[in-house]
């Protein structure tokens, strides 16, 4: 079955932007009709759907992170990435990414996590 990984730094300077990657394998992230997102958990508290690129390559992003989120996909690399610029402590949580069966559907297939701390 498909399997998801989360890569990136575990620790970001306030201000600057964290980039994490997905690598997704058993599975095209090119595939009809899926939709790959990422989620955040914040300490104590519930999951945010941060954002998410179809197998078309649209985007769609959080109303509250549009103006700092970005999702791109490399279909060579079957990756898919997230930018989220601007950092502050308030971005600290834990960052999975997950795969959609499709649109507004919740994921069938989750990576890991992985923890980003935001500190000077």
């Amino acid at each position: 079955q498909v399997m998801l990984q989360e890569s990136g730094p575990g620790l970001v300077k306030p201000s600057q932007t964290l980039s994490l990657t997905c690598t997704v394998s058993n599975g095209s992230i090119t595939a009809n009709y899926y939709y790959w997102s990422w989620i955040r958990q914040f300490p104590g508290k519930g999951l945010e759907w941060m954002g998410a690129i179809a197998y078309s390559g649209s985007t769609f992003y959080s109303p509250s992170l549009k103006s700092r989120t970005s999702i791109s996909m490399d279909t060579s690399k079957n990756q898919f990435t997230l930018h989220l610029s601007s950092v502050t402590p308030e971005d600290i949580a834990v960052y999975y990414c997950a795969r959609d069966p499709g649109w507004a559907v919740s994921g069938d297939s989750w990576g890991q996590g992985t923890q980003v701390t935001v500190s000077s």
